[in-house]
């Protein structure tokens, strides 16, 4: 599988024949400013929660290119607002078939709201099961046992942590995550987009390491292959 990192929690994977994209923020993250948004394609936008940084592009991209929205109930009612063609709600603890394979939601012990302060439903994570292979993006979250759940239901290939610390996990709680979902490929998000969350990233890759796990960062704009063979 393929997997483009646009900065911050924002990245593609190509699975299935669709591009799928999540929590764009490009838009007023200056370490991206040279990727263009009217050049990301996208077919499915998967949102985790309602914070700016994880959804300030949504409705540009997805007016563009006519990408269907998939989010919480209350993510689904504010897109559902915004003159939107295609959207569809998605819980934890849900399930979904789509066109290019079945994604179940999980719960991401992280706050969730809209700009305004107003409630923007719990936040989550999406495992997906594909032609190409499996992944799961976790969203924002801390160290949760609910992660074991997600071996229950998939055989992943990958997982997209954040590592930042302070407002997520830090790379040594998201080393262990690796272990509670069975993964030995994280590929590491959410970090350096803000002096809050600066961390030192050889000491991060040191952490996975001594779990056992490959630590995938790749730069703004870069396309990585990642399987479980690598």
């Amino acid at each position: 599988m393929k997997l483009t990192y646009y900065g911050h929690a924002s990245f593609a994977v190509f699975a299935g024949g669709k591009h799928i994209l999540f929590d764009p923020f490009i838009t007023g993250n200056e370490l991206a400013k040279d990727i263009d948004i009217n050049t990301i394609p996208a077919d499915y936008i998967f949102v985790s929660h309602g914070h700016p940084d994880h959804m300030a592009d949504v409705t540009a991209i997805a007016t563009r290119t006519g990408a269907t929205v998939i989010g919480s109930w209350e993510l689904y009612s504010y897109f559902g607002k915004q003159d939107l063609k295609n959207v569809q709600p998605l819980n934890p603890g849900g399930k979904a078939i789509f066109d290019f394979g079945e994604v179940k939601s999980f719960i991401a012990q992280h706050s969730s709201s809209f700009s305004d302060g107003s409630y923007a439903g719990v936040a989550s994570g999406f495992a997906f099961k594909t032609s190409d292979g499996n992944f799961y993006y976790s969203g924002d979250t801390a160290l949760t046992l609910d992660m074991t759940l997600v071996p229950k239901w998939v055989d992943l290939d990958f997982a997209v942590f954040p590592i930042g610390d302070r407002l997520t996990m830090g790379a040594e709680d998201a080393a262990e995550a690796a272990q509670f979902v069975k993964t030995t490929n994280v590929v590491g998000v959410h970090y350096k987009t803000w002096d809050l969350i600066g961390i030192d990233t050889t000491e991060a890759t040191k952490a996975f390491e001594k779990a056992g796990v490959k630590l995938f960062l790749p730069a703004i704009g870069e396309t990585i292959d990642i399987s479980k063979s690598k």
